[in-house]
């Protein structure tokens, strides 16, 4: 059972999602408890390849609640945990023309907080409104199809 805390919707209107792979997080205690309370936000955030390693860039966690002065700085870099093998095919493809990574959502399975990343590669600005088209006549065909039952 998957509990989405974040989600991240702007990102799927701004790039064309190639392909989605999971991974965890390194966390500290705070920030699971806050995350638990459903306080995260993923916008603007993105996630880089450093020293073999993948870390997740300007991902906001609030501070938790009942925290006292060692609570966690709320955008802190953390680490994702990924197989080398992962990272090694993941560098190769965003190190192609326009691919980057970016947090798709953040949720808990099996008690561990997991955050999916998705492949992806920008979109231009016709293309976001084509897609917005699609989406409303998707939309507007339902309607019709309701009405008519």
């Amino acid at each position: 059972m998957e509990k989405a805390v974040a989600t991240n919707r702007k990102a799927y209107h701004d790039y064309f999602i190639q392909e989605t792979h999971e991974a965890g997080m390194s966390l500290l205690g705070t920030e699971v408890k806050s995350l638990r309370e459903g306080k995260a936000n993923l916008k603007d955030s993105y996630v880089a390849i450093k020293n073999n390693e993948a870390y997740l860039f300007n991902c906001h966690i609030s501070p938790y609640s009942h925290g006292n002065i060692q609570n966690h700085d709320p955008s802190r870099t953390r680490k994702l945990l990924l197989h080398r093998k992962e990272i090694n095919r993941l560098w190769g493809n965003i190190s192609l023309k326009g691919y980057t990574l970016v947090p798709l959502k953040i949720y808990f399975k099996k008690g561990k907080a997991k955050v999916e990343i998705g492949l992806a590669k920008g979109k231009r600005q016709y293309e976001k409104r084509a897609t917005i088209r699609e989406k409303e006549a998707k939309r507007e065909i339902q309607r019709h199809l309701k009405a008519h039952k």
